[in-house]
């Protein structure tokens, strides 16, 4: 198996060279960036699987490189199924919510824990493993009405036209479809998409869906696919047009 990928856009080199040593050490491949345009031509030029991205960095908002890496502007138009790790300034949660709108797949607010970095790096790259092996025997397209699913591909249309989600939104949408028109609580998804881990979003499952309606739904305001149970949770809806 060919070893993982690591890119750490990261202003503070100290930092950087610690969390470097220790996820070399951990078996992960790992390079630095010191800014946000240096880490965009490092991904144009070695791709990787996930990326450790600072909010403050000296030349762009660190958000703005999310965007950038999400949307694949400057990256040459190029296909990118990077993940990304937002490290945050604790005790700020709109930076966190607005990075989850634009695509971040996880985020971990400063000071950390080198392990818990390591936690969150494995639990965001063996998210799309696990729905796979989940699935394998199952239908590898689902289709409703004009949406459709590709399990194998890991891509969602909408009349033949692709949707933007993150890996953990693919995730969460797979889950949901698989178990349409059945309610499910805020718990009962999580648990679908992770097992019995606890893990990162469990009180931001509400800003995910937001995100996933906005790529699938025609109106966001008024969701024909994915429903809210008030009280319980989401259900998705098995006829659809």
């Amino acid at each position: 198996m060919a070893q993982q990928q690591l890119l750490m856009i990261e202003d503070d080199t100290r930092l950087a060279d610690m969390v470097g040593e220790y996820l070399r050490q951990s078996g992960y491949g790992f390079s630095h960036a010191a800014d946000g345009t240096s880490g965009l031509a490092a991904l144009q030029s070695s791709p990787a699987d996930l990326v450790i991205l600072d909010l403050m960095l000296p030349d762009m908002d660190g958000l703005e490189v999310c965007r950038r890496i999400k949307s694949h502007d400057g990256m040459n138009g190029a296909p990118s199924n990077t993940a990304v790790l937002m490290l945050t300034a604790k005790g700020d949660p709109m930076d966190r919510i607005i990075g989850l709108e634009i695509g971040a797949d996880d985020y971990l607010p400063k000071p950390f824990e080198p392990r818990e970095l390591l936690a969150r790096i494995r639990a965001v790259l063996r998210r799309g493993a696990e729905v796979s092996a989940a699935s394998g025997s199952g239908q590898k397209i689902m289709r409703f009405g004009s949406l459709e699913i590709d399990r194998d591909a890991r891509t969602v249309t909408v009349a033949g036209k692709l949707c933007e989600l993150t890996s953990y939104q693919f995730d969460l949408l797979a889950a949901l479809a698989e178990r349409s028109g059945r309610v499910l609580s805020r718990d009962q998804i999580m648990e679908a998409v992770r097992g019995r881990e606890l893990e990162a979003f469990d009180r931001s499952i509400d800003v995910h869906m937001g995100r996933i309606r906005s790529a699938i739904e025609l109106d966001a305001k008024d969701p024909k696919r994915i429903l809210t149970v008030r009280g319980v949770g989401y259900v998705f809806a098995k006829q659809q047009d």
